[in-house]
C-alpha cells in the first residue's frame, strides 16, 4: 500500500513539473482581415453617432451666441464677437489680413479703396501697416465668446421655477396613475381566465388605431360639460383609466413571469391583490419604468392637450406652452430659443440616463411571450 501511494505521489510530480515547464499558450493572433473589418464598423459607428449628435451640439453652441452674432452671415458656427483692438484711445476693428502668405489679425484703422493701413495687436509699437487692397473684401476675425447669460435671461423671462413645476406636476400625477391602472387591467389580462377575455383585449388594442383627432371634439365636449376646462383635471383623470399600449407592454412582460410563483403564493394563502403585491410587482420593475418613462416623455412634449385646456390659465400651463409663447416673443433671437429648449430636455435626458438598464430590460423582455 505504501509503496503504491509512493508511485502515486512521484506521478502527480512528474505531471506538475511537466505542467510548470510548459510554455504558456500563444495568444491569438488578430488577422489583418479582421482588424480591417473591426476598425471600419467602429468607423462607421462613430460617424452615425456624430451624425445623430450634431444637432444637439449645434442647439447649445447657437443657445450660447451674444446678440449681436445673431443673423451675422459671415458668423462663425460657435458662439463668438467680432475681435476689436484699443489704440490710441480708439477701438479698432480687427481683420483677417493676409500678409507675405498667412493670415493675421490686423486691427484697420485707415480704411482705403486701394490701400488701407492696419496696425497689429501684438506688436502696436511697430506702426502702422500699408496693406494694398479693398478692406471690403477683407472678413473680420471672431473670438470665441459664449454668452452663458442667454440661459439666465430665458430662465427669468419665461417663469420657468413656475412652469417647471406645472409640468412636473402633471407628469409625476399622471405617471402614478398609468402605472397602477395600466398594472392592474394588464394583471387582469395575464393571470385570469373569464369569458371574453381574448375579444376584450382585441379591442383593447384596437383602439390604438383610432385617431387622436376624431376624440378631440367629444372629450372636450364632456370635460365642458363638467366644468374641467381650464383645470388639470382633463389631463390627470384620464391616465387613471390605463391605455392601450401601456397595458400591451405590461401584460407580455407578466406572461414571462411563471405561474407557479402564484401558485405558491397562493398556497400560503395570499389573495390576487397580495400577489399582484408581493409577487409580481417585484419582477416587473423593468416594465414598469419602462412605461414611466413613455408616460413621463410623452406629459413632458405634450403641447396640444395643454394648449386646448390651460390657454385661459398661464398660471396652470406647461414648459411646452410657456415655450411656444416665448418663442413668438423672440423669434428673432434663436439663442434665446435654443437656450429655452436645451433647459426643458435636461429633464428628461437625466431621467432617461439613470434609469436606461431597466428602460431597455423592460422594453427587451416585454416583446417575449411565453
Amino acid at each position: 500500500m505504501a509503496s503504491i501511494v509512493q508511485q502515486s505521489r512521484e506521478e502527480l510530480g512528474t505531471l506538475a513539473s511537466s505542467v510548470a515547464t510548459e510554455p504558456p499558450a500563444r495568444r491569438r493572433r488578430i488577422r489583418p482581415k479582421e482588424a480591417g473589418k473591426s476598425f471600419l464598423f467602429t468607423f462607421i459607428v462613430v460617424v452615425v453617432l456624430a451624425a445623430f449628435l450634431s444637432p444637439l451640439v449645434r442647439s447649445v453652441f447657437v443657445s450660447l451666441k451674444p446678440a449681436e452674432q445673431v443673423g451675422q452671415l459671415d458668423a462663425p458656427a460657435y458662439p463668438a464677437v467680432h475681435a476689436t483692438f484699443d489704440y490710441q484711445g480708439k477701438t479698432y476693428d480687427v481683420y483677417d489680413v493676409s500678409i507675405d502668405g498667412a493670415m493675421k489679425p490686423l486691427a484697420l484703422v485707415v480704411k482705403g479703396r486701394e490701400s488701407s493701413k492696419f496696425v497689429d495687436p501684438a506688436n502696436a509699437a511697430a506702426g502702422l501697416i500699408t496693406w494694398p487692397g479693398s478692406w471690403r473684401s477683407l472678413s473680420r476675425s471672431w473670438s470665441f465668446s459664449p454668452e452663458w447669460s442667454n440661459y439666465a435671461t430665458v430662465w427669468d423671462q419665461i417663469d420657468f421655477p413656475r412652469l417647471l413645476f406645472n409640468t412636473v406636476a402633471i407628469a409625476l400625477i399622471g405617471m402614478i396613475g398609468t402605472v397602477l391602472s395600466c398594472t392592474l387591467v394588464a394583471y387582469g389580462f395575464a393571470r385570469f381566465r373569464f369569458p371574453g377575455r381574448g375579444l376584450l383585449f382585441t379591442i383593447l388594442i384596437a383602439t390604438i388605431f383610432l385617431p387622436y383627432a376624431v376624440t378631440i371634439i367629444p372629450t372636450y365636449t364632456v370635460f365642458l360639460k363638467l366644468g374641467w376646462v381650464g383645470t388639470w383635471l382633463p389631463l390627470l383623470v384620464p391616465t387613471f383609466f390605463a391605455n392601450a399600449y401601456d397595458v400591451f407592454l405590461l401584460r407580455q412582460y407578466l406572461l414571462t413571469i411563471p405561474r407557479e410563483m402564484d401558485e405558491a403564493a397562493a398556497i400560503d394563502g395570499a389573495g390576487p391583490f397580495r400577489t399582484l403585491i408581493s409577487v409580481i410587482v417585484p419582477q416587473a420593475w423593468p416594465a414598469i419604468i419602462a412605461v414611466s418613462i413613455f408616460h413621463i416623455v410623452y406629459a413632458w412634449n405634450d403641447f396640444f392637450a395643454p394648449l386646448i385646456y390651460l390657454s385661459t390659465k398661464p398660471d396652470l400651463q406647461t414648459l411646452a406652452l410657456g415655450l411656444a409663447h416665448f418663442n413668438t416673443l423672440h423669434y428673432r433671437n434663436q439663442a434665446f430659443i435654443q437656450a429655452g429648449t436645451l433647459l426643458t430636455m435636461i429633464i428628461p435626458i437625466v431621467i432617461f440616463l439613470v434609469f436606461q438598464r431597466f428602460f431597455t430590460r423592460g422594453i427587451v423582455i416585454s416583446g417575449v411571450e411565453k
